[in-house]
């Protein structure tokens, strides 16, 4: 066989990464730094050291995880295949792709690597891996999975070759990505309680801020391998937002997510409170709800001038609404706004009788003690178009829609989380979009009570204020 010959160097952050055992590994970088080319190398670096079997072969098997089918082919096969075309035989035409290295190590023995790749993006598409005897896998671009794949992964390495072949000499898992959101699996593991036996790797900005703009990052990595230099990474700041630029060209985390968002109009700098909100004294609360087996509820005040404040997401899972009502919203009602009377709005659909008891979602909120009355629409365009309006008045310094900050699911659903489906006018149903169907009604109401232009006085840095009696209860 004729010998596989490769120049690799590895950039300082990268060659820690290889010289390092720990049993998971993990680097973070900003975009074109070479992450996906290390993890390839990485692989024919163990494969390359694997033990031999009697036989003189050095057998490995690994899997390559990426959240698409599309992803996988057009990114991660793509770079698999321009570092080891030589001597390998595939990847296969059609998915699962498979790749097969086969190669003469001048030293009497023979490379023999097996590469699947797989395209996993979903919790439930864990059990494709049970049937998987691995010796390590590699996760591509790691942010776009959930954290079931990456602990069933480490239930599949480590089992090839087997024992009588003289089993792995190394079994591991390693992953790349670009900087996830601080809510995300990695941030939790790289930064906050790292597991046992795992280890995470950051490499440098690409750029650096200055008052003055963007510069180059002399510290950057994979800057000769870039045929533009740094203009690779200094031209794409155009036109692009502020998180973008913070994730994907300094490699920081950043509150940025994938799909279609439902609200462009949303400027995270410009619609989040710099600190935490207080509700304004006499001046009425407005709940907005969303129904179903997982509630949610939106507690907003519109203030007189058209601006809305957006105070407090409530939600939960597997819950009807009136235990979500009297355990959830009511106490916290009582605890925050004892002194504040509100309007209490909800999907119409909440008028409709359960089969169960015939009780409808607002006979059980009245019940509470929430009399709650139905959103002129139910309209997707309508509700979205009446939260846009906010996210678009005001101006520079009192924008007319504000969130608190603690609103963290309704702060990532505007970033992208509440996204629209694939190939569809409207929004996907997930873990974001119930407290944004409660906020787009509460933000109906709130519009159709609004008459006067813009305040020009702003509440931005208002403290909390703490209260003695919940009157509307």
């Amino acid at each position: 066989m004729k010998q596989l010959r490769l120049t690799y160097r590895a950039e300082p952050t990268l060659a820690a990464f290889h010289n390092s055992n720990a049993f998971v590994r993990g680097v973070m970088g900003p975009l074109g730094s070479g992450k996906s080319s290390a993890m390839c190398m990485e692989i024919l670096i163990r494969a390359a050291r694997q033990r031999p079997s009697p036989d003189n072969v050095r057998r490995t098997r690994f899997a390559v995880v990426r959240n698409t089918q599309a992803e996988l082919r057009t990114t991660t096969v793509k770079t698999w295949q321009d570092w080891l075309s030589q001597g390998e035989r595939g990847p296969s035409a059609s998915p699962p792709f498979t790749s097969r290295l086969r190669q003469d190590l001048g030293d009497t023995t023979k490379l023999d690597a097996e590469v699947i790749f797989l395209a996993l993006n979903r919790a439930e598409d864990a059990k494709k891996l049970l049937s998987l005897e691995l010796t390590g896998a590699w996760i591509n671009e790691a942010r776009e999975l959930p954290y079931d794949i990456v602990s069933a992964l480490t239930g599949r390495v480590g089992r090839y070759p087997p024992k009588r072949l003289g089993g792995p000499s190394w079994s591991g898992l390693i992953m790349d990505t670009n900087p996830p959101d601080t809510g995300h699996w990695w941030f939790r593991a790289a930064e906050q309680e790292t597991p046992q036996g795992w280890a995470f790797f950051t490499q440098p900005p690409a750029l650096l801020a200055s008052d003055s703009g963007y510069l180059p990052n002399p510290q950057a990595e994979n800057l000769e391998n870039q045929p533009l230099g740094a203009d690779y990474w200094l031209r794409q700041v155009h036109g692009k937002s502020n998180q973008w630029i913070k994730v994907h060209l300094l490699g920081q985390y950043g509150d940025l997510m994938p799909g279609k968002q439902v609200y462009p109009e949303y400027d995270d700098e410009h619609h989040v409170a710099l600190e935490p909100l207080g509700a304004v004294a006499g001046t009425e609360l407005v709940l907005g709800w969303d129904f179903g087996l997982t509630p949610a509820c939106v507690i907003t005040q519109p203030l007189p001038g058209g601006r809305l404040l957006v105070l407090n997401e409530l939600a939960e899972t597997s819950m009807g609404i009136r235990r979500f009502a009297r355990s959830t919203v009511v106490p916290f009602l009582r605890c925050h706004y004892p002194d504040h009377t509100f309007t209490s709005v909800g999907d119409p659909a909440g008028t409709a009788r359960a089969q169960t008891d015939e009780r409808t979602c607002m006979e059980e909120l009245a019940k509470a003690g929430i009399p709650t009355r139905p959103a002129r629409t139910n309209a997707f365009a309508a509700r979205r178009e009446a939260v846009a309006s906010f996210l678009t008045g005001g101006h520079d310094d009192v924008p007319a829609f504000l969130l608190d900050g603690s609103c963290a699911i309704l702060r990532r659903g505007f970033l992208g989380g509440y996204c629209f489906a694939e190939n569809s006018d409207r929004p996907e149903k997930n873990s974001y979009s119930h407290l944004h169907d409660a906020l787009q009604y509460a933000a109906l109401h709130a519009q159709d009570s609004h008459e006067r232009p813009v305040a020009r006085r702003g509440i931005r840095r208002r403290e909390r204020q703490p209260a003695d009696g919940f009157a509307g209860y």
